[in-house]
This record gives structure tokens, sequence and C-alpha cells, in this order.
């Protein structure tokens, strides 16, 4: 079973030699971002000492060269953004806002799933995979879930007019590749949300993309959607990577609307479930999302955006009925054909490695490197 990926072939798109990208390395004296292009990784911590501030001003230019990125050392690789602001869509596919109302009515409690899901269907059909949010179809399909009983807040956002945003994770606390990702040790019910994640500047002005998992707790947020910060934030409950793609001559946001996103989970029990998610399905443009997502705020050191997933695994594990939930031991890979392969293993959050370099330590890293004089 393969639980890390060991070479960059392995984690890069294969046209990564003809792309633009930006992440981060650790190096022997703390992180600093890279550029690669035409398959040369820069070292760009004396042109910009954080990811963020290379976005802000564009600077995809410069840096010392480190040589062909595929030589070097793979475990160096980070998470490839610092101090953005992590912020996540939720309900934006028709699957995945069955699945939310299905968590709600249950409770989460994964027993009762099976049965609400085929009512649910059942009185839905295929309407709310058709409808466009905000529109008088979508206004008038409302009307009638709630005549017939059926409405829910998580329908409010997948039909609304209003997406659902919220912040996934604090800054510089996310994972990249083969890093252990968690979940909360009382927690019984949850799943990985494989996602296409775009990065944009302090304007809301999207420059490239990434995947990330979306770690989510089921009977969490099932049991209320108050309960949404505990379900989404915890320790290594984020991971992002392997690098971030910037938009240029072959690669924009168009690829970003056709991206399809492979999932693969493998246990140590032998349990294998393959999914897969493709943007083509969503119910909101990614840039709408953005939008929505800048709202009147401002955030000076960027923001990246989940965008939501097609994923809900419904696939039996153990018992008939009851579903998926993660096991110690998983392996998740994400995988699509343009921006590569994130891979990690799923941990408790209580016993993954403890997150330490919070802003604080960032700024006295950089400031005990001489970078924060650089633009």
């Amino acid at each position: 079973m393969v639980t890390r990926v060991s070479t960059w072939a392995e984690a890069l798109p294969a046209d990564w030699r003809s792309g633009t990208f930006l992440g981060r390395i650790q190096t022997q004296a703390g992180p600093s971002p890279i550029l690669v292009r035409g398959g040369v990784a820069y070292d760009m911590a004396q042109v910009a000492p954080t990811v963020s501030a290379l976005i802000a001003d564009r600077l995809f230019d410069g840096g010392e060269a480190l040589g062909d990125l595929d030589t070097l050392d793979l475990a160096q690789l980070l998470s490839p953004i610092d101090l953005q602001c992590v912020k996540a869509a939720g309900v934006t596919f028709a699957v995945s806002a069955l699945e939310r109302v299905i968590e709600e009515r249950a409770r989460g409690d994964h027993s009762k799933a099976a049965e609400l899901r085929g009512r649910l269907e059942e009185a839905l059909g295929g309407s709310i995979r058709s409808v466009v949010p905000g529109t008088d179809e979508a206004a008038a399909l409302k009307e009638a879930l709630i005549a017939d009983g059926l409405w829910s807040q998580y329908l409010e956002v997948a039909i609304g007019p209003d997406a659902e945003i919220f912040t996934k994770s604090p800054v510089l606390s996310t994972v990249g590749l083969n890093a252990p990702v968690g979940v909360r040790s009382d927690s019984t019910w949850n799943n990985p949300e494989p996602e296409v994640v775009l990065v944009a500047d302090a304007h809301g002005v999207a420059v490239g993309a990434t995947l990330g998992n979306d770690v989510n707790l089921r009977d969490f947020e099932g049991r209320s959607a108050l309960l949404l910060g505990k379900a989404k934030d915890n320790t290594a409950s984020c991971s992002l990577g392997p690098l971030i793609r910037l938009f240029d001559d072959g690669y924009s946001m168009e690829d970003v609307r056709a991206a399809d996103v492979a999932l693969t989970i493998t246990g140590t029990d032998d349990y294998v479930l393959n999914g897969h998610s493709t943007m083509q399905e969503i119910s909101r443009d990614p840039e709408e999302l953005l939008r929505q997502a800048l709202s009147e705020h401002h955030y000076p050191d960027g923001l990246v955006l989940f965008c939501g997933t097609l994923f809900a695994p419904t696939q039996d594990r153990d018992e008939p009925g009851k579903g998926f939930t993660h096991k110690i031991g998983d392996t998740v890979a994400i995988r699509s054909e343009r921006l590569g392969t994130l891979i990690n293993q799923v941990t408790t959050s209580r016993d993954a490695p403890a997150w330490t370099m919070g802003i604080g330590a960032f700024m006295a890293n950089l400031a005990g490197r001489g970078l924060l004089g650089a633009k």
C-alpha cells in the first residue's frame, strides 16, 4: 500500500516543466517560498519572504536558482501558503447538499443515514441538480420543499442567493504533502473532502489553484450547524498542495472550471474507496464563490478558498447501512491532472504533530534571518 509520495514526478502534474508554480520548503534556516519555472526551483526569500507577498506584488521572477526541482528533497516540502486566510465554500454541489441535509436530520447518527437518503432522493428527484442558485426556479423549489416539510438550512445555501462561506483553519496551520491529517479523537463519523482550492490576492483576484483536503466531522456538524467550527478546525485538519499552480498561458480559470478530482482512500484493513468530483457540476462559478468569500471584508495578506466537493462517501465500510468513516492509518490520495497529487495519512488531531510555528514564531524567524526588510 502506497502511503506517501516519494518522488516529485509522482507529486506533480505530467506537464509540470511547462507550468509555473509557487510553494514553500523547509530550509535549515526556516521556511522559504520557492518559484518553479521551466522545471527549475528558485528560492524567493530574498525577493519576498512570504508566498502571500510574492502574490500581492506578482513577484514571479528572480530568486536564487536551486537547480531542477526534482533534485530537491521532497521531504522539505511544506504547505504552499503562509499568511493567507483559509476560507471554504460549503454545499456547492447537489450531492453534498443532500448529504448535509442527511447529517442534519440524522443528528449526527450515521445509522440513520441510509433511510434518510432514500426518502430525500425520492422527494427531490433530479430537481436540485439542475436548479441555479438564487433564481426564480430555486425560489419555487424552496417553497415546494417547505410545503413538504423538507426544507433545511443546508438547502438554503445550496440553492439560495448566498453561498456558505466559512473560515476553515487559522493562518499558518495548514499541512502539506505527506504530512498526517487529523480528525478529532472523539469523532465517530468523518470523511475527507477533496477539493480544488483557489489562491487569491488581497483584492480577491485569483492567481492560481492547488488541491486541498477539507477534513470534515459529519457527526459534529450533523448534531448542530453551530458545531461547524469544531467539525472543521482542528489540528492538522486542513491539507494543501503539492504546489500552487499559477495562471499563465498554459493554465487558467477555465482549467479550474473543467477540473476533475479523483480520490482514493486505502485503509490498513485493506479497505479501498474510490471517489470522483468534477468542477463541471459545481452549482456556483468559482469566481462567484470567490466574490462572495471576499464579501465586504479585506484580507491584506490574501486568501485561499476551498471550492467544495461533489464527493460524499456513502459506501459501507464495516456494517451495512453505516456508511463510511475514517480509521487511523487511512491513506487519502487526491489527484487532478493539472494540479498533481496530494497524499496524507489519517491520525487523530490529538496525536498529530503539534503546530508550533504560529504568526509570532514565523515573524521572529524571518526577523532573525534578516528577511523582514525584503519587499
